[in-house]
This record gives structure tokens, sequence and C-alpha cells, in this order.
């Protein structure tokens, strides 16, 4: 058995006797530890059981939730999270739509693997119930994508000057898709490295610099653009911010130009050419342009179907609605290439609506967060909430060139930020309000 294949084994079943013997966020780091790793495709894969280790990992979160239900319900309620109320209404839209879907066995596959995704996602968020917990969930994080950044290093690229085949499950070996999961890290470990010791600098440099050269290899133009915006926007605050700790402009500034020096170390000409081809707008197969036109087709699709197509049934429809051009040589349609397109073409307009929402509760959730944490003097989790809301920022901007709109990573960072409002915040209004939501436009607001 390799030595990859026994580490595994032994955090895997570390991860099971802790969760049910010592603490509960256990099982929700061995559930990101599964995800992220994706035994079931490594090629040390033959050397271990062949157990469901994804579906082991997410029972175990269920049944410690299950027995610890009243304990746990006391630090972390659903109904207080605005976030929640959201999400379910985006699943209800799918469970509608397997009525109307164009593929309707299809749709019904991922709309029950969405609805596992949510039902997980609820669950973590009364496993992780403390500051220490968060911090473990995000440095797991880091750690899987860490390794996907090792993956990609060690795999290379191929022909066409890309890496594939090394994702998370959900991706189906898409570049584009495990970079763009791998892009938020960066700014998280931007804050983890100006707020740790010594030990956690040289460990979040380490990260860095796999995940940094695995977005390189991978060669995604939307991960280029995420990655620039969210570390920019943690900086940025870093160095504007009214709320400065000693010497904080000096280390803003002394990232950006580590970053700078790592980024032109493991950047080749290959990864430069095809940044460049961003600007060649008048050569859509070069630059990317050509989304333009599967973006507008999907206002094509709503004319005639109001309520959406259902899972991969703009793929299937657009040769009616595209030139026949982008179908020379191809035996499937295109794909939206863009989540907001994605969830308009799958569930119309009233789902886009409702993952907007979703998305501006989130970002009301973590502001409001952020001004009590400055009334409290608290400005390292002030800064730990700017953080994830850069992460989320960062995957935002890369998926909205590749279709992610039910991705695991996409929800996991909505829900970092909804655990840190808990921690930071909710709980804090529920005890001076004997347990009551408290809404006004500076303490709560849905």
């Amino acid at each position: 058995m390799g030595k990859i294949a026994l580490l595994f084994l032994f955090l895997f079943m570390a991860g099971i006797f802790a969760a049910l013997f010592i603490t509960p966020v256990s099982s929700v780091l061995v559930y990101q530890l599964v995800y992220f790793v994706n035994p079931d495709s490594r090629w040390w894969a033959a050397s271990i059981p062949g157990l469901q280790y994804s579906f082991i990992s997410a029972i175990t979160m269920l049944f410690i939730l299950a027995i610890r239900y009243k304990e746990l319900s006391k630090n972390a309620q659903w109904n207080r999270q605005p976030v929640f109320k959201w999400m379910l209404a985006i699943l209800a839209m799918y469970v509608f739509m397997i009525n109307f879907a164009i593929i309707s066995d299809v749709h019904k596959t991922f709309t029950y693997d969405f609805a596992k995704l949510i039902v997980i996602i609820l669950a973590a968020y009364k496993l992780v119930s403390s500051e220490k917990a968060l911090d473990a969930c995000l440095w797991v994080y880091v750690a899987g994508v860490t390794y996907l950044g090792y993956i990609a290093y060690s795999v290379g690229r191929n022909a066409q000057g890309r890496v594939e085949g090394i994702g998370m499950v959900d991706t189906g070996g898409d570049g584009n898709m495990t970079a763009a999961a791998m892009v938020p890290a960066l700014t998280i470990l931007t804050y983890m490295a100006w707020m740790g010791n010594k030990k956690i600098k040289v460990l979040a440099i380490f990260c860095g610099a796999f995940i940094a050269n695995g977005i390189v290899l991978i060669n995604s133009r939307g991960a280029f653009l995420g990655a620039v915006v969210g570390t920019l926007f943690f900086l940025f605050y870093m160095i504007f911010s009214k709320h400065q700790r000693k010497g904080q402009r000096g280390t803003a500034i002394l990232v950006i130009l580590v970053a700078l020096a790592g980024t032109i170390y493991v950047t080749d000409e290959a990864f430069w050419s095809r940044m460049e081809t961003l600007r060649e707008v008048d050569d859509g197969g070069k630059s990317g342009s050509h989304r333009i036109d599967f973006w507008m087709a999907t206002f094509d699709v709503l004319q005639d179907y109001p309520l959406g197509v259902g899972v991969r049934g703009f793929i299937e429809l657009s040769p009616n609605y595209l030139p026949e051009r982008y179908f020379e040589g191809r035996k499937e349609g295109k794909a939206t290439h863009s989540t907001w397109f994605q969830i308009l073409s799958e569930i119309g307009w009233l789902g886009f609506i409702f993952l907007f929402a979703l998305l501006v509760s989130t970002f009301n959730l973590s502001r409001n967060t952020k001004r009590h944490l400055v009334c409290v003097e608290n400005y390292n989790a002030y800064f730990k909430m700017l953080a994830l809301e850069g992460a989320l920022i960062s995957f935002l901007v890369s998926a909205s060139f590749i279709d992610r709109a039910r991705s695991e990573v996409l929800y996991w960072l909505i829900l970092f930020i909804a655990i840190g409002s808990n921690i930071y915040y909710l709980r804090f209004i529920g005890q001076k309000s004997g347990g009551l939501k408290v809404r006004s436009s500076k303490s709560y607001i849905e």
C-alpha cells in the first residue's frame, strides 16, 4: 500500500473515531477530506478497500447530528439563518422542474444529488459551532486544494496544454471547474499568513505555492481572473481599512510583492499566451468571447420555455438556437458556460431570482456581522469575514465562465460565511434579545 493511500485511510478512520467520541466537527472534516481527495479516482485507489467513503462520512455527520441535536441546536439554529430558506427555495425549483425538464431522468438524478448537498450543508451548520471548528474546516479546505495542486504538478499538462481529470467528483474531470474550486483558498491563505505565527506563515506559503502552480498548470482564464479579483478585494481592505493593526499596510504590500514574485516564478509562456487571448475578442475560439452567443441564446430558450429546460436541457436544445458552426464535428450540444445563465436555463427566472437572493442575503449577513465585530473591536474576526467574502467573490468570478450553479464549493463558501455570522454575530444578538430575532438595518437583515 502506498504512503498516500495509507495516510488517507489513517485520516479517514481517525476522523470517524474523533467524530463519534471526541468532537462533532470531525465528521465534517472527514467529509471535506473525502470530497477533495476523491479516492475512487486516484491511481492508488486499487490499494484501499472499496468502500463508499463519501457515503460513510455523510452518514456519520447525520448520525452525530441526530444523537446530539438538542445540544448542537442551542448554538446553531437553522431558522435564524436567512440563507437557508433561499437554498431550500432553489432546491424546491429543481424538484418542481422534474415534471418539465427536457431530459427528465438526468434532471432527476442531479436534483437528487443537489438535495443531498443541501442536507449536508444544513447538518454542517450545526456541527461547526465554534471559531476553532470553523478554522479547522478552512484548513482542511486549504489542504484539500493543496493536494489538487500537488496532483496537477505530478500529472503535468496534456497535449492541449491543460491539466484534466484531477478534480473532485462533481467536476467530471473538467480542469476549469477544478481551478475554480482552488482559487478561493488563495484569499483565505492570505488572511492566515497575515494573522498566523511564523510556522503558519511558512505553511501558508507552502500551500499557496502548490495551489498557485496548480492553477497555472490548469491554464484556466476564469480562475486567473477570480484569483486576481478575490485577492485584490481582501488586500484593498487591508491597505485602506480604517481598522488597522500594527504593520498591516506594510504586510499587505509585502503580500503583493511576494504574490507578484511567485506569479513570475510559477508562470510560463504557455500560461501567458493563454491569458493574452482574453484580449482577442475578434477570435471567439481563442478568447472565449463566443460564450456571449451561448449566453444570449439562453434568453431565446426562455422565450419558448419560461420555466427553464432542466439540467442539461440547454445542451440538448442548443443546436436549435445556435449557429451550425458551433457543432461541426460535435456529437452533442453546447453548454451555457456561465453559472448565471446555467441557472436561468435550468430553472428559469424564478430560480435565478432565488440564487441572486441567496447571494445578497449572504453578503448582507456578512456586512451585519462585520458591523458588530467593529463595535466590539474584534478586528481579527472582522478581517476573517472579509477573507471569506473575498473567497466567495473569487469563486463567483471564476464560475461566471463555467457551469457551477450546483457546485459543492459554492455552497460551502456560503456556509463558511453563515457559520462565521452565527459564531460572531447571531449568537450574540440572540443572547441580547432573549433568544428572539432582532431585525433592524444595523443588526439582522433577511
